[in-house]
């Protein structure tokens, strides 16, 4: 079996990767990289010429970007459990709110955040329409089940989790029931517990 390498920063979106990590519950090793420095140098950037994390490098193949590692790791070990199998209903559910958290959802969290408006009337150029629309459409989502695809806990509850979670905690995404009930499942997790301790460990030797 090919050697799984996580390449990621403490203070990034590779604390998504690294939850996902801990769900899939294979042996694997963390380079930990800095901003501006390691991040940067030319070794990296061999691996993600963007020069930013998180990147996984199993056994020849490399995969960039939180939402692509959860998901590749899902249906390169389908036997853990984390991505509905072929046929099943769960599936589309799986995709859609994997790609609506990767897409929309960071769309309309960075917009909030950093302060963006969309011009009145323009709303139909960007992908996630307006907040309140990415909001409720959120909400839809995480309404059928205690997960994503209803009963069964997948890899597209790493990326939306952590989504929540984060939002809810930087102020992000609007504090509704749903939400905080879905982010309390989430942190209750061993493996979401484990992928923190772990980060926060490298924070405080750092």
């Amino acid at each position: 079996m090919p050697s799984l390498t996580l390449y990621t920063n403490p203070q990034s979106r590779g604390r998504i990767a690294h939850w996902m990590m801990e769900e899939l519950a294979e042996p694997y090793e963390t380079v930990w990289l800095d901003y501006g420095t390691t991040m940067k140098a030319p070794d990296y950037l061999a691996v993600n010429p963007m020069g930013k994390v998180p990147a996984l490098r199993h056994g020849d193949a490399v995969v960039t970007e939180a939402a692509a590692i959860c998901a590749y790791l899902g249906d390169r070990f389908p036997e853990k459990g984390l991505i509905p199998p072929p046929g099943s209903p769960a599936r589309a559910d799986y995709f859609r709110w994997l790609f609506f958290a990767a897409g929309p959802l960071e769309q309309a969290v960075v917009a909030r955040s950093l302060g963006w408006e969309v011009p009145e009337g323009r709303s139909a150029m960007v992908g996630f329409g307006c907040y309140t629309d990415t909001m409720n459409a959120l909400e839809l989502g995480l309404s059928k089940g205690p997960y994503v695809c209803g009963e069964q806990f997948t890899a597209a509850d790493v990326y939306v989790g952590a989504s929540v979670v984060w939002g809810l905690m930087f102020g992000t995404i609007e504090k509704r029931p749903v939400f905080e009930a879905y982010a309390a499942r989430m942190q209750a997790r061993p493996a979401w517990q484990r992928s923190a301790q772990i980060n926060e460990a490298r924070l405080k030797a750092a």
